[in-house]
């Protein structure tokens, strides 16, 4: 399972369709609790209206609940997975799950060692065939990566306001799983909802197994290690370019700060 932002930009690029589309998913409001005309009642009020529209798209958390069952049952049965710090994951409330991405079965390894349930941003193209009725039904999210994607940016907020937690892999498709470059879609998420980012970092996925070569060997030893939650951007809310930069920047270090000390604890 690969998640995917929805096509966030990395710092510094110029904004594209879909960085649009995520400012016309909320309302085309320039700023939270002020509407078009500058009257800041209707603002707050047009929030409200939006911000129930986000929980009634977003997936229920009852299937990402037994998503998360059908994945404990998955890892234990293939692989030796360790689990640190999953304590450091908030109890309640909206949280973001920011993993590095290096394999296929990164989504299923976090879905089955996190504390509670996750609403992945998952590549639309895996929505094919029978896959696309079972990983809606496990609360998964659909999200097209070439055009300016609404519906998954308003599940995506509607998980976080609802209470729940949304995962993503910044990096935006597998690549080293070292964080070395971050899309904007995530700083958004993280901006605009207000919730905190967990990092964590899935080491020892990457292997090719003998018999199967798509998935590590099995019965071979993966750790997952998560770190502690942290706020990004700079508290004002603001959701401007170069905020949105600042706070990809921002996400990048401490992400990759993670990683670096969960291959020191591991010695990976």
């Amino acid at each position: 399972m690969t998640s995917r932002s929805p096509q966030p930009r990395p710092a510094g690029r110029q904004p594209g369709p879909q960085d649009a589309a995520a400012g016309r998913a909320e309302g085309g409001t320039a700023q939270d609790g002020q509407a078009r005309d500058g009257r800041p009642g209707d603002g707050r009020a047009a929030l409200r209206v939006l911000r129930a529209q986000h929980a009634d798209a977003a997936p229920g958390p009852r299937g990402a609940a037994a998503g998360r069952a059908l994945a404990i049952g998955l890892i234990n049965g293939l692989w030796r997975t360790r689990v640190l710090g999953a304590w450091r994951m908030p109890a309640h409330g909206p949280v973001i799950l920011a993993g590095n991405h290096s394999h296929n079965v990164d989504g299923p390894l976090l879905m089955g060692t996190a504390p509670r349930p996750v609403h992945f941003l998952v590549k639309q193209q895996a929505f094919v065939g029978p896959l696309d009725p079972f990983l809606r039904s496990i609360g998964q999210i659909a999200v097209d990566r070439e055009n300016a994607d609404r519906t998954a940016i308003t599940a995506a907020l509607g998980v976080l306001e609802r209470g729940g937690v949304l995962g993503i892999f910044p990096e935006g498709t597998r690549a080293g799983g070292d964080f070395a470059e971050l899309r904007a879609g995530l700083a958004y998420f993280a901006v605009r909802s207000g919730a905190p980012v967990v990092p964590v970092a899935v080491l020892g996925s990457a292997r090719h197994g003998r018999v199967v070569k798509a998935l590590p060997p099995v019965r071979a030893k993966v750790d997952i290690v998560f770190g502690d939650p942290f706020t990004a951007g700079d508290g004002s809310g603001r959701r401007t370019r170069s905020a949105l930069d600042a706070a990809t920047r921002q996400i990048q270090e401490r992400l990759t700060a993670h990683l670096a000390e969960a291959r020191r604890a591991t010695g990976r």
